[in-house]
């Protein structure tokens, strides 16, 4: 009787430590999934998944050990139960349990689960013992390709999602030379003084030209007309102007534009 309580203990205290380390395995994978979700990377998570499936193939060795005596067949009676909270009960359990009354002790210390889901397993038992082994081999076959048909679809919708965003975020122009266009543009950074080769005696050219035509049209207005004599006042001040940046001069395209105007065919 004394071996059988040793062995006893011994296997609870093996199975106690085998829960904590699950527990505060648990713990940590819980407190990366809500504080550090953002920068959590997929082989952490399989990584924290592969601790937690090792301890538990640990925990259920220790249990299947021909060492360990059957717990089922150990009864556990409560000897005490009160409404008020408990201290000891509180530390022991981590404050997850404040008082060990009637209602908490049915959910604490069943050995067995609940009637409902101990008959739903069974019925999964029964419905299992009847396929052949053949029938299994097909289902297990349709349920892979089914699996796999997911998988690509998954793939490819990931696969279409990427290049779409990818597409939306190329960039069809270059920043730098958009801003240096419409610096240009806006206050003429970059741009040259010099002027191409011909452009200032162009320029210089027109100017004699265009005072010629004026000068020109001035001097047909000179001719004498009856009927017009107020409208060679503002005409003439025209020829005076152009002469009086070279004074006792008279330019030469005046002069030709005034011989023209007097052989004009239509003035007599």
């Amino acid at each position: 009787m004394q071996r059988e309580e040793k062995q006893l203990e011994l296997t609870l205290e093996a199975l106690i430590s085998q829960v904590a380390d699950l527990k505060n395995s648990l713990v940590s994978f819980i407190y990366k999934l809500e504080n550090e979700y953002d920068r959590l990377t997929w082989p952490s998570v399989l990584d924290s998944f592969a601790l937690l499936s090792g301890q538990l193939n640990t925990l259920n060795k220790v249990l299947k050990h021909e060492k360990t005596p059957l717990l089922r067949n150990q009864v556990i009676i409560p000897l005490v139960l009160s409404p008020d909270r408990d201290e000891e009960i509180m530390r022991q359990t981590e404050g997850r349990v404040p008082v060990f009354s009637h209602e908490v002790v049915p959910d604490h210390l069943r050995t067995k689960p609940d009637p409902e889901v101990e008959e739903q397993e069974k019925q999964l038992i029964t419905d299992a013992a009847r396929i052949s082994p053949d029938v299994a081999q097909k289902q297990i076959q349709s349920l892979n390709k089914m699996c796999s048909n997911l998988l690509e679809k998954i793939s490819k919708e990931e696969r279409e999602s990427e290049s779409g965003g990818l597409r939306q975020n190329k960039q069809t122009f270059n920043p730098a030379d958009t801003n240096a266009l419409v610096a240009a543009v806006a206050f003429g950074k970059g741009l040259s003084n010099r002027r191409p080769p011909g452009s200032g005696a162009s320029v210089q050219s027109a100017q004699p030209g265009a005072g010629a035509i004026i000068a020109g049209a001035s001097g047909m207005q000179q001719v004498p007309m009856s009927g017009a004599p107020a409208q060679q006042q503002p005409m003439l001040a025209g020829v005076q102007m152009a002469q009086a940046g070279q004074p006792g001069k008279m330019p030469s395209g005046i002069k030709t534009n005034i011989k023209s105007a007097s052989m004009h065919p239509y003035q007599r």
